[in-house]
């Protein structure tokens, strides 16, 4: 990265208060990376600061206390094309988008914006949640002129066994955790132990031993019965949903999935159907959850209004509910919009591409997660949609941000293991790995994803808008872009063995960072 000298200077922002940043760009050179974290560390550290904390978090700490505190930011509208959102959560509700032109129950589309009651948002999947992947309806609906009908058939085969190799495994594991939790609870007499209890077994048996072991490293792992349970769910929902070619969870929605045109479906209920559905609340609750309420965890900026649009199933999306959701977005005043999902296959790409190039002219930002799959997305046969580029060929808007998933970790680990990356592909990276964010019915818990990189991504975009509202959604992509903090370490490739420059995985070669973003965007303001 270039090191920005900044000389003293006073600027104007919306709220006409004046901010001084007299501070160079924090670099990632010559400073002491921790190696272990306490508990309140790992509940914040997406927020923290390389210089200031030892940890490459966004510097969100850091900007709201050294560069934005006593200013006042304008609201951002962002919407998030996601799960069901629990609009009710404790630390949530108050920054919940509410469309004033519409009188909520009425059954009347008061706005005349073609949604009835849509209070909050939109709900695309009506009564549905669980489906199938599209290439398990590319199968069902014998869709043969689909230039990949015959690899999402050999595709399907393949994820089929080995989903049921994987649905035994973890039956297997949960088997031997339960057998091994109760021999250690009848040697300790107690049904409740922790791991300095193990610790102090001195038993020479070997069953006692060997449950001991058992025990101790999946502690050790952070992983539980309930963990192991959430992998025989999902494991029974690839069988039972996402590679079953005779289910239809669309059926109970009633549009035609191949038209474009059909869009009297849905309805405005946008919560999450039930309390696993939880991927949109803990989006939102990153980029948005109260900061200062003593409860949950902080979100990146209160300054913003989450749109909730409800378009994302257990299963893959559909192609018409995205590019209807990015339009709604749009046409309802969202500024940015992020979107923590993708998939390897696409019936109807262009409706997508249509909808991104609608957003660009409408000045909207497009944050989007880059995958879990551990894939280099420059390669062709790692398809990822939606994106901004279409088979290789050059990127067709300047609105749209691709987000690979960073760690805590400041060495050869700092990308996530399960992270797709690619040189042309994959814009930059920020925060994925074990985020904690908010759950359905006032819960919290640690999730990780390229799904998490996104809305850390969108709340700093949004940090940027509310300061700076005149900046448009080209200029927002660069500046987040070029400020990022440069890494310069060898890292090790998801998904391959051995290790690879950093900046060769992306293509800023850079973790996103609101400190710089906001001394950059000042300066351009300047200009």
């Amino acid at each position: 990265m270039k090191k920005i000298s900044l000389l003293l200077f006073t600027i104007l922002i919306y709220s006409c208060s004046s901010v001084k940043f007299t501070n160079d760009y924090l670099t990632a050179s010559s400073l002491n990376i921790k190696a272990e974290f306490d508990e309140k560390q790992k509940k914040n550290w997406h927020n923290l600061d390389l210089e200031k904390d030892s940890i490459p978090g966004m510097s969100i700490e850091r900007a709201h206390t050294e560069l934005l505190k006593g200013l006042k930011g304008k609201k951002v509208v962002v919407a998030v094309i996601d799960a069901g959102i629990d609009i009710n959560h404790e630390d949530l509700s108050e920054v919940i988008w509410v469309n004033k032109d519409e009188i909520p129950n009425n059954g009347i589309d008061d706005d005349k914006n073609g949604y009835v009651d849509d209070v909050n948002g939109w709900n695309f999947l009506g009564d549905s949640y669980n489906e199938t992947l599209e290439m398990s309806r590319i199968i069902r609906d014998d869709l043969t002129n689909y230039r990949n009908f015959k690899s999402a058939i050999s595709t399907v085969e393949k994820k089929v066994k080995e989903s049921k190799q994987s649905l035994d495994f973890y039956k297997k594991i949960i088997e031997d955790y339960k057998d091994a939790t109760k021999i250690i609870s009848d040697y300790l007499g107690k049904d409740d132990f922790v791991q300095s209890d193990i610790l102090k077994i001195n038993s020479k048996d070997s069953l006692i031993q060997k449950s001991k072991e058992l025990i101790s490293f999946y502690n050790s792992r952070d992983l539980d019965l309930d963990y192991l349970e959430e992998g025989v769910e999902y494991f029974s929902d690839q069988i039972n949903y996402h590679y079953n070619v005779e289910f239809n969870g669309r059926a109970v929605v009633g549009d035609d999935i191949y038209d474009i045109n059909d869009i009297d479906y849905g309805n405005s209920k946008v919560l999450h159907s039930k309390n696993s559905e939880s991927h949109g609340t803990h989006v939102s609750g990153i980029i948005g959850g109260i900061r200062n309420n003593s409860i949950g965890n902080k979100g990146i900026n209160n300054n913003v209004e989450i749109m909730a649009i409800r378009a994302v199933p257990n299963g893959d999306e559909y192609d018409k509910d995205i590019a209807l959701g990015i339009r709604y977005a749009v046409d309802n005043g969202a500024k940015i919009i992020n979107m923590s999902f993708g998939k390897s296959f696409s019936t109807n790409p262009e409706w997508v591409i249509d909808a991104i190039k609608y957003a660009a002219k409408n000045d909207v930002l497009i944050v989007h997660a880059a995958g879990n799959d551990a894939k280099d997305l420059d390669e062709i046969q790692n398809e990822n949609y939606p994106n901004d580029q279409y088979l290789g060929k050059d990127e067709f808007s300047d609105n749209f941000i691709n987000v690979g998933a960073s760690s805590i970790e400041f060495n050869e680990n700092i990308i996530a293991v399960f992270s797709n990356y690619g040189l042309k592909n994959v814009d930059i990276f920020a925060p994925g790995n074990r985020v904690y964010s908010l759950m359905p019915d006032n819960e919290y818990a640690y999730q990780s994803g390229t799904s998490m990189a996104a809305p850390s991504l969108t709340g700093v975009a949004s940090i940027l808008l509310s300061y700076f509202p005149k900046l448009s959604a080209s200029k927002l992509k660069e500046i987040i872009l070029e400020s990022g903090v440069d890494v310069n370490l060898n890292v090790k490739i998801p998904g391959k063995d051995g290790q690879t420059d950093f900046k060769s995985l992306s293509k800023t070669g850079k973790i996103v960072n609101a400190y710089n973003a906001l001394i950059l965007a000042s300066k351009s303001k300047k200009k």
